[in-house]
């Protein structure tokens, strides 16, 4: 098993969640966090002053897949959150070594 981490935009969550559920995929985990990447960030005017907003809002968006759905996850993930400009986002590929269902206690493969 893989776990899937998507760090994407915050406008595309609805677009991405709506491609997943379609693919069947719809078990996920979905948190608000700031960060940057390779644009550091963004310059903005506010009352005639520059300021510089180095953090920025995205969402995570967390999956635990089998290995050979992995390759369509993906392929998922990057079409919907894709707009072409910097800030699109990041995924990342985890392997999982263990998962135990809580209500029952049953391993999980």
């Amino acid at each position: 098993m893989m776990k899937i981490e998507a760090v994407i935009r915050p406008e595309r969550l609805e677009l991405v969640k709506k491609s997943l559920e379609e693919k069947g995929f719809v078990g996920m985990t979905v948190s608000e966090v700031t960060g940057r990447g390779e644009q550091k960030g963004i310059k903005l005017q506010f009352r005639g002053r520059t300021m510089e907003v180095d953090l920025l809002p995205k969402v995570k968006i967390e999956l635990v897949v089998k290995d050979d759905l992995v390759d369509d996850l993906l392929e998922t993930i990057s079409a919907a959150a894709r707009t072409g400009k910097p800030g699109d986002g990041r995924i990342f590929v985890i392997p999982v070594a263990r998962s135990v269902r809580v209500r029952t206690g049953e391993e999980v493969m």
